[in-house]
């Protein structure tokens, strides 16, 4: 009776932790909508490497499930000499930490409008705005090397970084929403027509274009292709 009520726990608890990391991913996308996109937006991105810290702050919130729900993980985390002794400020610290790396990932925005970019960080929560006049340049292609990582690029993966007047650059396929819940590769090649009809020197490779063939539909490399080729 007590192995089945243990193994019950465990699978309520894995459960729980599945609902907890979904429930934390759509809280922050919520967060990250209602403070820095606006209601005219076109695509918004959720900018690397900062998107990767979500998992950091999702490891932070299991180990605080764990802490409020298992009695026996709390009162050996209690009698631990170093945070007895220093208590308060452990929990200053690790309350201050926690803050500081919600606002960082929340505030790792970008978002294109029909006529501009503005870009959010952890120094300009105001968002700095710049006109599409103001793209200086735009690189795009598919890596040919990496492995999947919430942190960086992997093999295969189709990219359209646009580069501003201060060197800023922006990677337009770390999607976070696209308006109209349309796919953002539609998106960035309706995006990639309009820039390049104003003369902003791109630069594109078909390089490495059949990787893309492995994971996506044709749909959506027909769609890779034509903004690739679109050097006109």
């Amino acid at each position: 009776m007590r192995f089945l009520k243990a193994v019950i726990l465990r699978v309520l608890t894995i459960i729980a932790l599945f609902l907890l990391s979904i429930g934390i991913f759509i809280l922050l996308s919520f967060i990250q909508e209602t403070v820095y996109v606006p209601k005219d937006y076109i695509i918004w991105i959720f900018k690397r490497p900062y998107s990767g810290l979500v998992i950091v702050y999702e490891i932070y919130l299991i180990c605080l499930f764990f802490y409020v729900f298992y009695k026996d993980l709390r009162d050996t985390w209690r009698n631990v000499r170093l945070f007895k002794k220093y208590r308060k400020p452990v929990l200053t610290a690790f309350i201050t930490f926690n803050i500081i790396l919600l606002y960082t990932i929340t505030s790792a925005v970008a978002v294109v409008t029909k006529d501009k970019v503005i870009n959010f960080s952890f120094f300009s929560p105001q968002g700095r705005e710049y006109s599409y006049n103001d793209i200086v340049k735009i690189n795009t292609g598919v890596y040919s090397k990496g492995r999947p990582s919430l942190f960086k690029q992997s093999k295969g993966e189709f990219f359209y970084i646009i580069e501003l007047n201060d060197g800023t650059k922006i990677n337009l396929t770390d999607v976070g929403g696209v308006n109209n819940e349309e796919d953002e590769r539609f998106v960035i090649e309706k995006l990639d027509k309009q820039l390049v009809n104003m003369d902003i020197p791109k630069e594109s490779s078909m390089k490495n274009f059949e990787y893309t063939k492995k994971d996506l539909a044709k749909i959506y490399t027909d769609k890779i292709r034509n903004i690739l080729e679109n050097t006109n």
